[in-house]
């Protein structure tokens, strides 16, 4: 899985670097009987609803197109907490 995880950071970074959006993280999760693909963003000036929103819209069909994972998952975009 680690080698689809890097092949959908590098499918995801340029559309996102035309953002200014920064990949931070992309993770494969089992909760329970549902799989998530999470990928967290991160931004210079912070993020909001509608950049994620943004990166989300962008993001889907790429995967989508890419088709890189057989298992059914639920995509779970969002931003890297501050502290």
């Amino acid at each position: 899985m680690d080698h689809i995880l890097d092949k959908v950071r590098s499918i995801i970074e340029s559309p996102m670097h035309d953002l200014d959006i920064i990949v931070d993280s992309v993770t494969w999760e089992v909760e329970g009987k549902y799989n998530y693909l999470k990928i967290i963003l991160d931004k210079e000036t912070g993020l909001d609803i509608d950049a994620i929103v943004e990166a989300t819209n962008i993001i889907n069909p790429i995967l989508d197109e890419y088709d890189l994972i057989d298992e059914e998952y639920i995509l779970d975009i969002s931003s890297k907490e501050r502290g």
